[in-house]
């Protein structure tokens, strides 16, 4: 992992570099842009946690974590976890995606949470493998055409 990776929250200062995070043109299928995730964190200001991820001060990465969202509209499941991740082509690989997922654990753990919600893109070249190996295990829900995968904290 590289040692000087760090978390920022998105600001006008850094706001270009953040929208300029892309994935890989055959992984764009597989996670939403960064621009339409700054648009869903506008609308959602007190779920939505987004953050740009520096290699010093290059971005390499943005993440949006979701924070106590009631999970089926009635009242009785709130839950956090990751919403988004963005890695770019040349920092894929470098245990950038590795610090993003444990850094919203370790904020997640901090508010109180002892879950770890994710969704993914089933499919192959897909995230899901990624997901696994880190701990992350299929609820056995589906989030749209998603995937519902937990993680105890």
């Amino acid at each position: 992992m590289t040692p000087d990776l760090r978390l920022a929250p998105i600001t006008p200062a850094n706001l270009d570099a953040a929208i300029a995070v892309k994935v890989r043109p055959d992984q764009e299928h597989f996670v939403t842009s960064v621009v339409k995730s700054l648009a869903e964190a506008y609308v959602h200001p007190r779920t939505a946690w987004p953050r740009l991820i520096l290699d010093g001060n290059v971005a390499v990465g943005f993440l949006m974590a979701f924070l106590d969202i009631d999970w089926n509209g009635k009242g009785v499941d709130f839950r956090s976890g990751l919403w988004r991740l963005n890695v770019v082509p040349d920092a894929q690989g470098r245990g950038v995606g590795r610090f993003a997922v444990a850094s919203v654990a370790g904020e997640l753990r901090r508010r109180g949470a002892t879950r770890m919600y994710v969704t993914w893109h089933p499919g192959d070249g897909g995230p899901e493998g990624f997901y696994r190996r880190l701990g992350f295990e299929p609820t056995g829900e589906v989030s749209g055409d998603q995937t519902v995968g937990v993680l105890p904290l």
